[in-house]
């Protein structure tokens, strides 16, 4: 009887409803609820927890981009300065210079950010780091990017965009080939006995 006793006090002092010893159902049943409970609580917070990081990563991309945006804010300004200066002047060499200044200000930028301008005229075609968009003689050997049409970037170790480069074919031959003769046909002489 005492430990039944203690059993009852046990469950008072838990805040759960008095359950008889005598009843292993009730006792089971409770028990049961008891670890459901814990269960739909760790899940809820292991949820919460799902949410809160989604929340606070989707907070530290959009962070990230708005300090990149921020760096070639400058870049856009002087370029927005280029064209309205290029209204009011005739000094092509104004111009040019000033686009040169904007241009290195922009490597400046993505260098500071992590990025950096692939540069690609004269070095050996890599399919990883440029796309041939066409090929012609020049003076480089061939299989050397000849030209860029669009220049590729880098982020770190990531290619941001690839080169949009013309491959070379190696010299233009200086000479035209001479033509090719044709070979006379020689006339065949059939002799049966040699069969």
């Amino acid at each position: 009887m005492t430990e039944e006793n203690n059993e009852t006090k046990a469950a008072e002092g838990t805040g759960e409803a008095k359950v008889e010893a005598a009843d292993p159902v009730a006792v089971l049943t409770a028990e049961r609820d008891r670890y459901k409970d814990a269960a739909l609580r760790a899940l809820a917070d292991l949820d919460n927890y799902r949410k809160r990081s989604l929340r606070e990563r989707e907070e530290y991309v959009k962070k990230a981009r708005e300090d990149q945006l921020r760096e070639l804010l400058e870049v856009f300004d002087n370029l927005d300065r280029a064209s309205q200066f290029v209204g009011q002047t005739a000094d092509v060499t104004a111009v040019a210079k000033g686009i040169e200044m904007v241009l290195k200000l922009f490597e400046d930028k993505l260098q500071r950010i992590g990025g950096k301008r692939l540069r690609s005229v004269g070095t050996p075609f890599d399919p990883q780091f440029h796309e041939a968009i066409a090929q012609q003689p020049s003076e480089h050997p061939a299989g050397v990017v000849s030209a860029e049409h669009l220049a590729g970037y880098m982020l770190g170790d990531r290619l941001l965009r690839a080169a949009s480069v013309v491959v070379s074919t190696g010299p233009a031959a200086a000479a035209a080939p001479a033509p090719v003769k044709a070979v006379e046909e020689e006339q065949l002489e059939f002799d049966p006995s040699k069969g």
